[in-house]
């Protein structure tokens, strides 16, 4: 009989791709019956997940009591939270502990986390409002301390998020802009492509559970340094661009006011002490066996319509 492994967010990139990667293993689709989380089983994307024989069942993550439809018999619970959704981190804590609660109730057998370092205790107090990384850090510790086992997934930073780093200038090129103290010859950033790639790293925590219960799956194609994003962007499109460090408050001012200090010490991060804090992505590329993580030139030529 096959087991429960539910899915939340299966219409979004991060659940969507785990689903995906999932149903075209001839190994786990067989040993797993996939379960997605959806707030609207009626919309086209929910539909489509039907009709490839997911089941689909209406749950959120505002309470035990509204998962628990979501992991009711579940051998296997893969989750992520959107602090970009509520822009609280108490309210993402809340989401990741109600699903935990209700994981902890139903005796799920392995949850898998999108986390996120704790920037702030990596830092030493120095970068203390990336919220987005802490709240999830917060998560990662009650799942550590819930006795359920454990694997949690570290997304590096989306690629899809350079189609607003680089700026089309009147000449047609591109410029980066990034806070002072950012070095394009320095800097190690991990770049990761959610849609393509979240699924092929959940799928290493299934295959070599249990060995990965309590791991820190670091899922990145590898790091870049900026001068090698450009160089790599450049060599694709045949598009020029230009990178220079501005003033915080300059990197600010180019930001909503909400979030500007947030995304500064973002940037400030892939510096020092790293995205990672400087961790070794070795053991967990080793992980992906066969699998293949998509580079950033292959992002980029599979994006050539989406470069303004």
């Amino acid at each position: 009989m096959s087991k429960i492994f539910t899915v939340f967010g299966a219409t979004g990139n991060q659940g969507g791709s785990v689903i995906k990667a999932i149903l075209a293993d001839p190994v786990l689709s067989k040993q797993f019956k996939l379960r997605g989380v959806t707030r609207d089983p009626s919309k086209p994307a929910a539909q489509a997940l039907t009709a490839k024989g997911v089941e689909m069942v209406t749950a959120d993550m505002s309470s035990p009591a509204t998962a628990a439809p979501a992991v009711e018999n579940a051998h296997t619970v893969f989750f992520v939270t959107n602090f970009w959704e509520s822009m609280s981190a108490d309210v993402e804590v809340a989401q990741g502990k109600a699903v935990t609660d209700a994981s902890k109730a139903a005796g799920v057998k392995h949850i898998i986390f999108s986390s996120l370092i704790n920037v702030s205790n990596a830092s030493n107090g120095r970068l203390p409002h990336v919220s987005h990384f802490d709240g999830k850090a917060r998560i990662e510790e009650y799942i550590r301390k819930s006795d359920i086992p454990a694997t949690f997934v570290l997304p590096g930073l989306f690629m899809s998020g350079f189609y607003n780093f680089f700026r089309k200038q009147e000449d047609g090129s591109y410029h980066w802009a990034m806070p002072d103290g950012v070095k394009a010859s320095e800097a190690q950033i991990p770049l990761f492509d959610p849609a393509a790639d979240t699924g092929i790293f959940v799928k290493a925590a299934v295959k070599h559970f249990p060995d990965t219960v309590s791991a820190r799956i670091l899922a990145t194609t590898g790091y870049y340094t900026p001068e090698r994003i450009i160089s790599e962007f450049a060599q694709v499109t045949g598009k020029k661009v230009s990178y220079s460090e501005v003033p915080h408050d300059v990197f600010k001012s180019f930001l909503p006011a909400p979030v500007s200090q947030e995304l500064l010490e973002n940037m400030l991060l892939l510096q020092d002490p790293g995205y990672y804090a400087g961790a070794d992505l070795k053991p967990s590329l080793e992980m992906l066996g066969d699998d293949k993580t998509t580079s950033w030139k292959n992002f980029v030529q599979k994006s050539m319509d989406k470069w303004p």
